[in-house]
């Protein structure tokens, strides 16, 4: 333990479980059903709806080597060069490899994809594949379909939800063995307040961090919360400088904040083309698959051209592929667009980069475990290794399907034990006030966004620091801290992700997949083909240490030593 834990209130209530499943995106209640379905007693807790988190908002689809000709070798290719250099390749193999049978399995749970006309699953491509491998559902609504899908199972299967809760803090009992959560439920109901649920198995699938970014695909329920729990908890996170902005999202205006609408990479694999603004296709000669390269290629190509004209935005011209099409392949995207004002039938998308997906989280191996025993991680908020520097389109569901069946198999098999709970246990971190998530947003996309050098990140780092300390930048005392409540606690985990983000990020001398240095320009194998994992010190110091790409073994085995510093604004790492 880290020895810091979030101010708030003691457990009011509590109710105990085999397994504490956070969050209800695809990882999360496809772990649940597993689990619940082997006899375990399995509480699923939310921080909204069961249908509110990322997955509903997923448009692309699923990749999965389902295909006539194609192989989960080749789409294990195709992952490796999107990682650029730093997957983990036994991830990406039990990735591809188990892939195609979870996707079927998905279905059997009642998942329904879009088909051709000959009754087999339709496929289409995305940006980095070589082959048609993506299935999808009612066009460009995969993910609202497979949230849709395992809602359904989970209340049929009548299991324990709360909803509206946000958990807090890890329980561990006297031998540092996970022993549940504290969680606060907003709103009257069976349970209110801050409460434990006390279980020896913990499955974080949190979903993402966007909203530590200005400008993000996320919904506004992404603020770290499981990232931050884990690092309060002990727990190592690795790659989290790897944060994909997805090169095109409608562009709503200069200054727009919040969550921004997705127009998804799928359009491209259809055949729309990226131009500026006198109709020039700028991808051209930039990759070989042009509009259709890995999204970091994408992304860097727009974020250039956007420098050479002088512009804040790119265009997406999908006019030729004509309105039936557009009604047919991509109705949530045109109703989108069609609500700003844009008409992608009869003018070009205006699109820029925003924040993403985290290739990035809590660090695991194979079966989910996380450096704590009895805490396991998966979908985004895990660094299971697949995705290395950067993530390859629609690997996101398909990573969250395959690792949260390997997640409930071990929890099965090995049945996680603890004794009662001692914890949370630790000096409580002051709160943050909720109006700092507005600064650390803007500091990070200022700082720490799609173009990044030593002098932004600098900068960035110092205005967390002076946040984390309560100091202004005349060095005078702020506010306060501010009072236990949601808004509080959102803003403390984003300020302390954030922190960990730049500290990896400014240690990273280097450009390579979504981390993108301008005074870095090039990737360099020599020192940089490995990761950075960070911890935390028991006073709530950042400590950095470098691992090789094939690191992410058993979480047990001996890591490389730390890096020589525990700065939390100048970290220098060295050779392990």
């Amino acid at each position: 333990m880290t020895g810091i834990r979030l101010t708030a209130p003691a457990p009011g209530w509590s109710i105990d479980a085999d397994v504490v499943v956070v969050g209800s995106g695809v990882a999360g209640l496809t772990t649940a059903l597993r689990c619940a379905a082997a006899g375990l007693a399995t509480v699923v807790v939310t921080k909204a709806r069961l249908d509110a988190g990322s997955t509903r908002w997923a448009q692309g689809g699923i990749a999965a080597a389902l295909g006539e000709g194609d192989t989960p070798e080749q789409h294990l290719d195709d992952t490796l060069v999107a990682g650029v250099g730093l997957c983990d390749e036994s991830a990406v193999r039990a990735l591809v490899t188990d892939g195609p049978g979870a996707v079927r399995r998905l279905m059997e749970t009642g998942a329904r994809f879009d088909t051709a006309e000959d009754g087999s699953v339709a496929l289409t491509r995305e940006g980095g594949h070589h082959r048609r491998r993506i299935v999808h559902a009612g066009g460009d609504a995969t993910g609202a379909e497979v949230s849709r899908a395992l809602v359904e199972a989970v209340r049929a299967a009548a299991l324990h939800t709360i909803e509206n809760a946000l958990v807090l803090d890890l329980l561990t009992d006297a031998e540092g063995r996970t022993a549940g959560v504290t969680l606060h439920v907003m709103g009257e109901g069976q349970h209110d307040g801050v409460g434990a649920v006390n279980a020896p198995a913990v499955v974080l699938a949190t979903g993402g961090m966007g909203q530590v970014f200005s400008a993000t695909t996320n919904p506004s329920v992404s603020t770290a919360d499981g990232v931050a729990l884990a690092l309060r908890a002990g727990a190592e996170v690795s790659d989290v400088e790897f944060v994909q902005f997805h090169p095109t999202v409608l562009f709503l205006g200069a200054g727009s904040e919040g969550q921004q609408p997705l127009v998804s990479e799928a359009v491209r694999g259809e055949g729309a083309h990226l131009v500026d603004a006198s109709g020039t296709r700028f991808m051209l000669g930039q990759h070989e698959l042009a509009e259709l390269a890995p999204r970091d290629v994408v992304a860097k190509g727009i974020t250039r051209q956007m420098q050479l004209k002088g512009t804040d935005h790119m265009f997406l011209d999908g006019r030729h592929f004509g309105a039936e099409m557009w009604e047919r392949r991509f109705p949530t995207i045109l109703a989108a667009c069609r609500s700003h004002g844009i008409d992608p039938v009869t003018e070009p998308i205006p699109v820029a980069p925003a924040a993403h997906y985290a290739s990035g989280g809590v660090r695991t191996d194979l079966r989910g475990r996380t450096t704590v025993p009895g805490l396991y991680a998966c979908g985004e908020v895990a660094c299971t290794g697949v995705h290395g520097a950067n993530r390859l389109a629609s690997n996101s569901l398909l990573e969250g399907l395959v690792f949260a069946e390997r997640i409930a198999a071990d929890i099965v098999t090995d049945r996680p034990r603890s004794g009662a709970a001692v914890g949370p246990a630790g000096t409580p971190v002051p709160l943050q006030a909720p109006e700092t998530r507005l600064t650390v947003q803007r500091a990070m996309s200022r700082g720490a966004g799609v173009l990044r050098s030593a002098e932004s990140l600098a900068a960035a780092a110092d205005e967390l620091e002076a946040l984390r300390l309560g100091t202004r930048e005349d060095g005078a005392a702020e506010a306060k801290p501010a009072v236990p409540g949601v808004e509080a606690w959102e803003a403390t985990n984003l300020l302390l992700v954030a922190r960990a983000l730049v500290a990896a990020a400014r240690a990273r001398e280097e450009t390579r997949g979504c981390h993108w240095r301008e005074d870095r320009p090039e990737r360099d194998d020599a020192d940089w083909r490995r990761h950075l994992v960070v911890r935390l010190d028991p006073e709530g110091g950042l400590v950095l240490r470098r691992t090789d790409t094939e690191a992410f073994g058993p979480v047990d085995a001996p890591g490389a030593p730390d890096c020589a510093a525990t700065s939390t604004t100048h970290p220098t790492p060295e050779e392990p």
